[in-house]
């Protein structure tokens, strides 16, 4: 897995990949006894390989735990990532330093999951836009705040909120900020980090329909992080599925959602309400809670949990197989 051409994407399209994440790892030590000695690792992310295209949006979905933002946040090196590779564009980004990575946070940004804990109080609206501006040398005095009234209008705000601070705004306008600070650089790509999970209904819609129209307007390529498989299947152009720190299934979203091979996603999938009263769907309960990443189960990692297990899950820890064009899995259940 460790090789680009072997990557999911690399098989599946011979599109040149904007974002290429090869056996991507982060581990968090912890520490104990009088020395301070590493006496075991939390394996958040585990062997984690895939690739977006230009322009598209790829869902990463699983429970809390999973392992999904700190992947993401390892993609962006906003926390180091343990091994693996990063390449954006053909550069690897975990080998830069921090002059070359600073480059890079012009083409990589984040949106956060938390609207009003990822916004400095002390900052008016301008400020907390302007800032990457400034800190990049993009615009200054006018043209800067030129520059953050037409983002704000952008993102469905008015110029005159430039004045005010974040305190002053509901969950939904504090969100729509978060995402004119991620594209006042022109990013090429964005992370979105559960970017609606904190917000009612109604305004998870207009947010997700915003960044749709923004993806549209400015040809962005999104990774869509969430736990909410409808919203997913919405805005997901391909769906990449997590359980414990490793990739489960990747698929296009018509195929995910209309023929998931994996149990875990199956079981994802039978919680998604559906909005008809005629419509029943088996539930597929799993048993127990998920493992801990300190000591995770040996071979497949969802096996304590799964309905389908077989004493062979113990001892093989499955690869990523391709089932049909662009759909793999892993599980030796599953053909």
């Amino acid at each position: 897995m460790s090789d680009v051409a072997t990557t999911p994407d690399a098989a599946a399209d011979t599109t040149a990949p904007l974002l290429e994440v090869n056996n991507l790892k982060k581990y968090f030590p912890i520490r104990g006894g009088v020395f301070s000695r590493v006496v075991a690792n939390v394996k958040a992310v585990e062997d984690v390989t895939f690739a977006i295209k230009p322009g598209e949006v790829v869902g990463l979905v699983g429970e809390s735990g999973s392992g999904k933002t700190t992947a993401g946040r390892s993609i962006l090196r906003l926390i180091e990532p343990t091994s693996g590779e990063v390449k954006f564009d053909g550069v690897d980004v975990t080998q830069l330093d921090k002059t070359k990575l600073r480059e890079y946070r012009k083409k990589m940004q984040i949106i956060f999951q938390d609207p009003f804990a990822s916004l400095n109080p002390r900052m008016s609206v301008g400020d907390i836009i302007g800032e990457a501006l400034q800190i990049h040398n993009l615009a200054k005095g006018k043209a800067r705040e030129e520059k953050v009234a037409d983002l704000l209008e952008r993102v469905g705000l008015s110029a005159s909120h430039m004045r005010r601070y974040p305190h002053e705004f509901s969950g939904g306008q504090r969100q729509r900020i978060g995402i004119a600070r991620a594209l006042a650089v022109d990013p090429q790509f964005i992370v979105a980090d559960e970017p609606v999970s904190a917000l009612d209904v109604s305004i998870q819609a207009q947010v997700v329909n915003l960044l749709q129209d923004l993806k549209e307007e400015l040809g962005l390529t999104l990774l869509f992080i969430a736990h909410d498989l409808g919203v997913v299947e919405y805005i997901s152009d391909k769906v990449i599925v997590m359980y414990l720190g490793k990739v489960m299934e990747i698929a296009p979203s018509k195929d995910l959602y209309a023929n998931p091979v994996h149990p875990y996603t199956e079981a994802l999938l039978s919680a998604v309400p559906i909005p008809d009263p005629t419509v029943k769907r088996e539930r597929i309960i799993l048993q127990g809670d998920i493992p801990s990443p300190i000591n995770p189960p040996s071979g497949c990692v969802f096996r304590t949990r799964c309905p389908i297990a077989i004493d062979d899950c113990k001892h093989v820890d499955p690869p990523l197989e391709e089932v049909s064009p662009g759909h793999f899995k892993a599980c030796i259940r599953r053909p």
